[in-house]
């Protein structure tokens, strides 16, 4: 019986050695060059402009000794960017940031080989509102204005966003499937270049974020005619939702959040969880929330999985009631 004893008590010692060397290995990872960065986005685009801003928060914060640099994978409006990714399985020195439109766009393409499902979940970080913004010299006061303009000269009036697929233009599709409007969408992957043609009057309505136009709005150069929201928007209180507009449709707001290659390591998946949360509580990062009107949604990996699942049933669900063809 003392043997006995004496051999569990080994064998507990050894298995709580091993249990400290792998959780020791676990929290081993630390990046040792370069990161990538990747997005789907052109310069200038929703993507890229928050990479590039998270990137700086980064080097404010002091938070990574390793630089970090944007990898800018356009093609097919996440299509690229997912492929790129694959081939990089394994590879712990690179993540990406997603959006929607890596959620839609596998659902609409027939070329689209990968999807969310395929790659490493990380973290989800923010989710973003939008708005409805016309020039300020329209004669569109409210979204219902548009819309009796559009329904009385149809695809006569233009809209311009992002991808197909983008929150933008899948919520111009609802609000054209909600009320037998129809206008035309005019692809502009730099929200630089959306607000530009909307000032010149080349396009008379664009779908942004609300920190992409606050100033304009502040000036007079544009008005904000709907939120597209549950409820009112803090910073533009006096804007009535879409619903209380007595239009009737899906909202969906934009997530951003952090993807990594398939077949990184659980202990990479837990440094990039742990690095985010230590973001996430920086005053850079409070001010950036405060300043860009955006929700802090902070989600890890595990919960990062079932998030997609549902997002992927109601993404389905709102591109057929858009009436974009679903393919898978």
């Amino acid at each position: 019986m003392r043997f006995t004893r004496h051999a569990l008590c080994a064998t507990g010692c050894y298995i709580a050695s091993l249990c400290q060397v792998f959780v020791a290995g676990a929290q081993s990872f630390h990046p040792t060059r370069p990161v990538e960065i990747v997005v789907h986005s052109a310069l200038g685009g929703g993507s890229d402009v928050f990479a590039r801003a998270v990137v700086e928060m980064i080097g404010k914060e002091k938070l990574l000794d390793q630089s970090l640099r944007v990898v800018n994978k356009t093609a097919g409006a996440s299509i690229e960017a997912m492929e790129y990714l694959v081939t990089k399985k394994g590879d712990d020195h690179t993540i990406a940031v997603f959006t929607n439109t890596w959620v839609a766009t596998p659902l609409t393409s027939k070329q689209a080989k990968y999807s969310v499902k395929d790659l490493t979940p990380v973290v989800r970080l923010v989710l973003e509102p939008t708005i409805a913004v016309v020039r300020g010299d329209s004669p569109y006061k409210t979204m219902n204005d548009f819309v009796a303009a559009a329904k009385k000269n149809p695809m006569a009036l233009k809209q311009a966003g992002g991808s197909a697929t983008a929150i933008e233009s899948l919520t111009g599709l609802l609000v054209q499937s909600a009320t037998g409007a129809k206008w035309t969408f005019v692809s502009t992957p730099a929200i630089k270049d959306r607000i530009a043609n909307l000032l010149s009057n080349n396009v008379q309505i664009i779908i942004p974020q609300p920190q992409d136009v606050n100033e304009y709005i502040a000036n007079g150069k544009m008005r904000p005619i709907a939120a597209f929201t549950e409820k009112r928007l803090a910073i533009l209180p006096d804007l009535p939702t879409i619903k209380e507009q007595g239009i009737q449709m899906p909202i969906i707001a934009n997530a951003r959040g952090i993807l990594a290659p398939p077949g990184v390591g659980r202990e990479v998946v837990a440094y990039w969880e742990d690095f985010f949360a230590r973001l996430a509580a920086t005053r850079s990062w409070k001010e950036y929330l405060e300043e860009n009107q955006v929700e802090d949604v902070f989600l890890k990996s595990a919960a990062l999985g079932p998030f997609f699942d549902e997002q992927i049933v109601l993404m389905r669900s709102v591109l057929q009631q858009a009436g974009v063809t679903v393919e898978k």
